[in-house]
């Protein structure tokens, strides 16, 4: 699609039905001449360059992308309106577009009932989550993989609950034992699954956990922020089909968040929580007396710990669902590229001679580091952060990221590796544009030439 044309369609759509209401002056307090725009302008795009190129599949650093132009297009064209979705006073359509999309992830997920909203972000998303698990079990903590996302942890010590992290296996999941044990205490009210890490892209076994927290009458809440929408690969044929067990269980948990501005194609701020469970909206009971008036149907502000959210978020959602819909053969082509394009760098560095695997990807993050001579922790972390630096600075630049394994993550899966450090930065790259499946070769060579141009190979 044309970006150019559909934002200037937007600007004209906006005029037409803002005529409708008749003319008004607006006042001169808010004018700029275009003369005193242009250089300041000028300054402001001369300073955005000062960025990474996200949008770039030389880019293969962190889960960064632009959003789709689809929703580019339905968040200016909402904002030029600028509805708010706490209530339906500030913004009925997009309340509604909002509801829309919602049961969309919900139904993707598997759920037949739910409660839920859009948030301004993963963080906020999970920190509701733990409110309600907070109000059905107060003075009982939370469990959560040692390698789940640093929310949890710090939205326990908001929320007043005690944080239990759980070892993790050779894969970066939670261990099973560890967990049990954990359970057994009484300690716990909630268990948080994490499907999809946001450091090495690793999947709890969702469907093994439901079942052990029942037995302890524990919630599962699932944080599928990263990961979520891969459950539209579950049991797909090809080599980006993935287990169909713990995906397929999701619809079993008692609350999900997932984020549309990560696989979901949309601009930040636009974070999702679901709750299987309708009646626990109880939980978010309160009155504006200024704010729910036109309407008796339930407000989103209602079910929201947010007051204020942009109804963009949502016109965005919704217009790319419409046309990319969370369904296999809609944005599942999408991330079933990048499944594939993370398999196929997996392969390529398996055999090389200069790199190694550090684990294999379980949906679309690839984490490795150079061969050294010696194979020691010291001399990884070292090579890897020139790997880093050097790439970033070539000519022909390539945009990678780091990842802090520790002395026993990387014992687990490279014993003979000598431990003289208490951990390593790995290199790992995240390749979340379906664009990356055709640069997997380029991406390859210009990390090996790095690697063999910083250390040598054993």
């Amino acid at each position: 699609m044309d970006l150019q044309h559909w934002l200037g369609r937007a600007t004209d759509a906006i005029q037409e039905w803002a005529d409708t209401f008749g003319p008004y002056r607006r006042h001169p307090s808010l004018d700029v001449a275009d003369d005193r725009f242009a250089p300041v302008f000028a300054e402001f795009t001369d300073r955005l360059k000062d960025n990474y190129p996200f949008f770039h599949p030389h880019y293969a650093g962190q889960m960064l992308k632009p959003p789709h132009p689809a929703a580019v297009v339905g968040h200016l064209t909402a904002m030029l309106i600028n509805p708010n979705n706490h209530a339906l006073d500030g913004g009925p359509a997009t309340a509604a577009m909002e509801r829309e999309a919602v049961a969309q992830l919900a139904a993707m997920f598997g759920y037949d009932t739910h409660l839920g909203h859009l948030t301004t972000s993963g963080t906020i998303a999970n920190l509701e989550a733990l409110f309600v698990a907070r109000e059905l079990h107060p003075g009982r903590g939370v469990a959560h993989s040692a390698d789940a996302h640093y929310t949890h942890g710090r939205m326990c010590h908001v929320l007043g609950l005690t944080s239990h992290p759980v070892r993790t296996d050779d894969q970066g999941r939670m261990d099973l034992d560890a967990l049990a044990d954990v359970l057994g205490t009484g300690q716990v009210g909630t268990v948080v699954v994490t499907a999809g890490t946001t450091g090495l892209g690793a999947v709890d076994p969702v469907h093994e956990i439901l079942p052990l927290a029942a037995r302890h009458g524990v919630r599962v809440h699932v944080d599928a922020a990263y990961g979520g929408f891969f459950t539209l690969l579950a049991g797909a044929a090809g080599p980006e089909g993935l287990p169909p067990e713990p995906w397929r269980a999701l619809g079993r948990a008692d609350s999900i968040v997932v984020d549309p501005h990560k696989h979901g194609l949309q601009p930040y701020g636009c974070g999702a929580v679901l709750f299987r469970d309708p009646d626990v909206g109880r939980f978010y009971l309160h009155d504006s007396p200024y704010t729910y008036f036109t309407s008796g149907e339930l407000h989103l502000g209602e079910i929201s710990l947010e007051c204020s959210r942009a109804g963009a978020a949502a016109a965005a959602l919704w217009l790319t669902f419409r046309l990319l819909p969370p369904t296999p053969d809609g944005l599942g082509e999408v991330l079933a590229a990048g499944r594939r394009a993370a398999l196929r760098w997996a392969d390529l560095i398996e055999a090389s001679d200069v790199l190694e695997l550090y684990q294999r990807p379980q949906l679309d993050i690839v984490t490795y580091f150079p061969a050294t001579d010696p194979a020691a922790l010291s001399a990884i972390d070292a090579a890897s952060a020139r790997v880093l630096t050097d790439g970033m600075a070539a000519p022909d630049p390539v945009f990678l990221s780091t990842l802090k394994a520790d002395r026993d993550a990387f014992g687990a899966r490279h014993p003979k590796i000598t431990a003289d450090a208490d951990g390593a930065r790995i290199l790992r790259s995240v390749l979340m544009k379906p664009e990356s499946e055709d640069h997997v070769e380029y991406l390859h060579d210009r990390v090996e030439r790095l690697a063999r141009g910083t250390t040598p190979a054993t």
